[in-house]
């Protein structure tokens, strides 16, 4: 079986048996096609399944290493060169269990190790500062700091907000259901703050379309559908990347940095670790975990009480 085949067979698994949601699939078909077209750019495109060899996935994470740049978030690091070798296993897994060939082992396509996730997340400043550089004045900047508010207030991933219609924000009681990672539902809140942003936004509405967040620019249709307009997760992207710059924040933000922020701010102000993870819908405690390390104000104080060398400046002191 050609490469190119084992991925369409492996993608339509992925559907029709394992029943994973369209996003997961489409990650797969990235990840995967990627590799197929380095294969291909290496004139290795009609190589059969059972001739990729561990010299051959070594190759190609040099390459994603030392030679690949995304067009627009640069250089991959290690984590995210990790996402396409975790593609590659699961492909050989299924080629493993449906007994196509002999092919190379999954537990011969070793992952680069990492060190422990550096967690970015905005100060309440820097917060302050992003959100004061939005002119509100306009439809686009009203619209733009209701995105930022609900970003922040509901720790939502772009996607989620994106793919948010009108008809599934229930402000009057401030909560409402996303499907998450995994088809995954989970309940997520608005403050007051952002209620208010969001009703302000939507009474200055003055259209019949469905989602809850729309464009001002581009292509105008004849007959408009009330899907037409949706915001793109890259605009989102692009959006937050002009505010940051115009409020002088030298650190790179992101909406994920938002969502960080988001969990940071929760955390800080007293809320439990299992209350947190649900909000972000993690499947893993361990995943939320993440945070702990810079999120526990009790470990300072337990330093300052108990550490010798503070008790030694003190007597010296006195």
């Amino acid at each position: 079986m050609k490469v190119k085949q084992a991925i369409d067979r492996f993608l339509e698994y992925c559907d029709i048996d394992k029943n994973l949601s369209a996003r997961t699939i489409k990650m797969y078909a990235n990840y995967l096609n990627h590799f197929y077209s380095w294969l291909e750019s290496n004139n290795q495109q009609d190589l059969e399944v059972d001739q990729i060899t561990e010299e051959t996935i070594r190759k190609f994470k040099l390459y994603l290493s030392s030679e690949y740049s995304h067009p627009y978030k640069g250089r991959l690091s290690r984590r995210t060169q990790n996402f396409y070798i975790i593609a590659i296993r699961a492909l050989f897994r299924f080629l493993t269990k449906k007994k196509f060939k002999i092919v190379l082992s999954p537990d011969q396509i070793e992952l680069g190790k990492t060190g422990d996730r550096q967690i970015k997340f905005l100060s309440a400043d820097d917060l302050k500062k992003l959100f004061s550089a939005v002119n509100v004045k306009t439809k686009v900047g009203l619209r733009d700091r209701t995105i930022l508010e609900v970003l922040f207030s509901t720790g939502l991933r772009v996607s989620e907000l994106v793919s948010l219609d009108r008809s599934d924000v229930n402000i009057k009681s401030g909560e409402f259901s996303v499907m998450g990672k995994g088809s995954k539902v989970r309940v997520v809140f608005l403050s007051e703050r952002a209620k208010s942003w969001l009703n302000r936004y939507l009474l200055s509405r003055q259209d019949d379309l469905k989602p809850l967040f729309i464009r001002y620019s581009g292509p105008k249709r004849k007959n408009v559908k009330k899907d037409d307009g949706r915001l793109s997760v890259r605009q989102i992207e692009r959006m937050v990347e002009k505010y940051r710059l115009k409020a002088g924040i030298t650190v790179k933000v992101t909406p994920h940095i938002l969502r960080h922020s988001f969990a940071t701010d929760l955390l800080t102000h007293g809320a439990d670790l299992r209350s947190v993870q649900e909000m972000l819908g993690h499947k893993n405690i361990a995943t939320t975990q993440i945070y702990t390390h810079i999120t526990n104000p009790r470990l300072k104080e337990v330093h300052q009480q108990f550490h010798s060398g503070n008790k030694e400046s003190q007597e010296e002191s006195d």
